[in-house]
This record gives structure tokens, C-alpha cells and sequence, in this order.
């Protein structure tokens, strides 16, 4: 029997920064942002409420407008593989950086401020071209999970 593995992230939170979004040389897009995530727990000795924020770095292939949406404090969904990469720094030491590589990127809320939960058509949805910087265009669902959108699809998003 072979064996499996999944690689697979899931996160709602809000981001920390405004989207970034570069061009690699041969001209793909390369969007950038962070995403906090706080969890709650009571502590059982002392009976209080405790929380703790992680941030979580994305990035996301080939979606040059998506930054133009992405903005600090925006609640997001995103759902992607971890990748670990290394390089040396300037002192030639070893660095590595795990971010996730986003396949799905969805703003929840509305269009109005201070709006929580997801709204239908009123919340820009990005899939990402599928493999990264090698991936090619990205075709939507094949599973035709589209419909619960009102059958809004990926070429009717402006980005």
C-alpha cells in the first residue's frame, strides 16, 4: 500500500498588512500579505481568559489585482499548501521561511465596513493558477462547487 500525505492549510483571519504584489523577471505576479489568526483558551489554574495571535505568511501566484483588495484589518479566507524555502542572509547564514502558498483567497464580509460573514456576490473571490510559478491558468472548479455563488464563475471576477 503506498503511503499519503496531505499538504493542506485552511485560514480565517484578518490580514496585518496591505497586499504587496511584485513581478518576478519573466513578468508573473507575485502578491505577498500576512494573516493573523487569534485563538481563546481559559486558563484552568487561574480561571481567566487567555489569547494568543499567530501571524501567518501568504503568498500567492499570478493575481495582480488581488492587492488592490487586500487591505489591513480585511477578514480573509484562505486555503493553500505549506512551503518551507531557505537562502542565506547577507552574512551568508542560513535562513528558512515557511509561508502558505495560496490556491483560494476569498474576502469575507461585505462591501460596506464592519460587515462580518460572508455576503454572497458582494465578496471577491481569487483562485490562484494552480502548481504556483509554474502552474499554469487557472480553469475554476471542475467539481462545480461554483453554483452555491449564484453561478458566478472565476472569469467573471476582475482579478
Amino acid at each position: 500500500m503506498a503511503s499519503r500525505s496531505v499538504n493542506k492549510v485552511i485560514l480565517v483571519g484578518n490580514l496585518g498588512r496591505d497586499a504587496e504584489t511584485k513581478f518576478t523577471p519573466s513578468g508573473a505576479a507575485v502578491t505577498r500579505f500576512s494573516v493573523a489568526t487569534t485563538r481563546s483558551w481559559k486558563d484552568q489554574q487561574t480561571n481567566e481568559w487567555k489569547e494568543e495571535t499567530n501571524w501567518t505568511n501568504v503568498v500567492v501566484w499570478r493575481q495582480e489585482n488581488l492587492a488592490n483588495y487586500l487591505t489591513k484589518g480585511k477578514q480573509v479566507y484562505v486555503e493553500g499548501r505549506l512551503q518551507t524555502r531557505s537562502y542565506d542572509d547577507k552574512d551568508g547564514k542560513k535562513v528558512y521561511s515557511t509561508e502558505v502558498v495560496a490556491d483560494d483567497v476569498l474576502l469575507l464580509g461585505g462591501r460596506g465596513e464592519g460587515s462580518s460573514g460572508y455576503e454572497g456576490t458582494g465578496a471577491p473571490r481569487a483562485r490562484a493558477a494552480a502548481g504556483g510559478p509554474r502552474g499554469g491558468p487557472s480553469s475554476g472548479s471542475a467539481s462545480g462547487d461554483d453554483d452555491q455563488f449564484g453561478g458566478i464563475t472565476d472569469d467573471d471576477v476582475p482579478f
